[in-house]
């Protein structure tokens, strides 16, 4: 049974504001395949409505889907899934299904039905793309509103991340297959 559980948007934007690696996911309506990618760059832009930036290269195969369908999925990595977010990250779609080369498990998101992970994971976010901006047609950037999250209920507690086991930390990509984990919670004082 899974340990995940809805996040109210307005917490949405907590779910990467620490800057963790993610996983963005994306699916062809019109043939069914989907993709997943990792990527460094993301981050929460606004708050009400919950709106999220990512960088993904003109040239992927995740871009030409997610600007095809117009939707795509962030999912938040824990550590147990270094090594899918290493795999994902340095191999393209456009040939394999990578969710099945690599053993990737996923549920479909409530609202959009994206492909999403939980196992090894402990967040995602479904997202509606942005009309373009003219920025856009330059830049690798695209921005997207979160219509739908979840997380684990054990990690992400009462809009706060709650990094206290090894396990249930995030992962934060440093090159060629190096990560760090969020590391321990520490407090200001009042």
């Amino acid at each position: 049974m899974s340990h995940f559980r809805p996040v109210e948007l307005r917490h949405a934007s907590r779910l990467l504001n620490h800057g963790p690696t993610i996983l963005i996911t994306s699916k062809d309506e019109k043939s069914g395949r989907r993709n997943v990618m990792a990527a460094a760059w993301s981050m929460p832009v606004e708050f009400d409505p919950p709106r999220i930036a990512i960088v993904v290269d003109k040239s992927a195969w995740s871009r030409e889907l997610i600007e095809r369908n117009g939707t795509f999925g962030i999912v938040v990595p824990g550590v147990a899934a270094i090594n899918w977010t290493y795999a994902v990250g340095s191999t393209s779609g456009r040939d394999e299904d990578k969710f099945n080369s690599y053993g990737i498990p996923t549920v479909n998101g409530p609202v959009l039905g994206l492909p999403m992970i939980e196992e090894k994971c402990l967040a995602w976010m479904e997202c509606r793309l942005l009309p373009e901006i003219n920025a856009a047609e330059r830049y690798d950037t695209l921005f997207g509103e979160v219509v739908s999250a979840a997380a684990d209920g054990n990690a992400f507690i009462e809009g706060r991340w709650l990094f206290d086991d090894d396990k249930r930390n995030t992962l934060h990509h440093l090159g060629a297959g190096a990560f760090v984990t969020s590391g321990k919670l520490v407090r200001a004082l009042d």
